[in-house]
């Protein structure tokens, strides 16, 4: 339709490694087909309240390989961003040495993953946010829905 948006991957439920492969091989072509994909936002499923509860949920190991494979193979991509929300702010600091250039942002109250089960804040404050960063050796830039800075 000529509109740009993120892209996205839940893994870590039911699919195999082939299959995330192919999900990522499918986003490299519309991307070089279309440019119309601003970043890419993998998901790591979080099990607890759903009928999946019995599965054993993706590894924080798991969840920077899938970053790092996606930052290589993802290559037409230009952000790939660490959802904090699903993985913890801790180790979306740890992702920014796998890849990652995004860490999404404040949000004001996250709940999709809240109601699946996920123990992380439902928000940040930008403060927390840029202290995350610059922990990581990054300058924290504030930006729009596709990636443009806010302030110089």
């Amino acid at each position: 339709m000529g509109e740009r948006s993120t892209s996205t991957m839940l893994f870590g439920h039911v699919e195999t490694i082939e299959h995330r492969v192919d999900h990522l091989r499918q986003l490299r072509e519309l991307q070089d087909e279309t440019g119309g994909f601003t970043g890419f936002v993998p998901f790591a499923f979080v099990p607890d309240t759903t009928v999946l509860s019995h599965i054993r949920p993706a590894s924080a190991l798991d969840q920077l390989r899938t970053l790092a494979v996606s930052r290589i193979y993802l290559d037409n991509f230009d952000h790939i961003t660490g959802y904090w929300v699903a993985m913890t702010l801790p180790l979306a600091q740890i992702a920014r040495s796998y890849g990652v250039d995004d860490l999404h942002g404040t949000l004001m109250e996250e709940k999709i993953f809240h109601m699946a089960g996920s123990k992380t804040p439902q928000s940040q404050t930008v403060a927390s946010l840029e202290k995350t960063i610059r922990e990581a050796g990054r300058d924290p830039i504030q930006r729009d829905s596709y990636y443009r800075p806010l302030y110089s």
